[in-house]
């Protein structure tokens, strides 16, 4: 999928083997960046154990994971499941760019295929967005962390 529309062109990608170091630095530098705004530092650390290289190596190896490429270099990435999206991250400095857009479109036009509705869960930061584009919360859950901090985040559908 390409979005030629935008000043730099998007383009999304499936990422291989050979892309689970730029996934992780990925969503690990999203995290630092922007959660700490919204969330304590036992909530930060808990994501970023949730989102490790494991994880994100197993979902590379079995073909859930794509990278939003902007000139040549990955700006973004989500994780496709069973009608779930998962580990949308955008870099900071190309966010408001189009590239978590990209990635939602070709996330919902990739999963509507085969399921009548998506589940995500929304973090604070995520959640504007994803109601914006027409996910309703559905529950809400809080997890403990280790250090005591709490991690509030909604499990958020859209149906086709």
């Amino acid at each position: 999928m390409t979005n030629d529309s935008s000043a730099t062109r998007l383009t999304i990608l499936p990422a291989g083997p050979a892309h689970v170091d730029t996934v992780e630095a990925i969503t690990r530098q999203t995290i630092a960046a922007v959660y700490p705004r919204y969330y304590p530092q036992g909530a930060v650390a808990f994501f970023q154990a949730h989102h490790s290289r494991e994880r994100i190596a197993r979902d590379v190896e079995a073909g859930r994971v794509f990278l939003a490429v902007q000139e040549g270099t990955p700006v973004g990435t989500v994780t496709l499941g069973d009608g779930e999206i998962s580990r949308l991250f955008v870099l900071p400095e190309h966010q408001g760019k189009g590239a978590g857009r990209l990635l939602m479109q070709f996330a919902e036009e990739t999963l509507f295929i085969r399921f009548e509705t998506i589940v995500l869960h929304a973090s604070l930061p995520a959640k504007r967005i994803y109601l914006k584009n027409g996910y309703a919360e559905t529950a809400y859950h809080i997890i403990k962390t280790e250090n005591g901090d709490f991690l509030c985040f909604d499990e958020m559908h859209k149906r086709r």
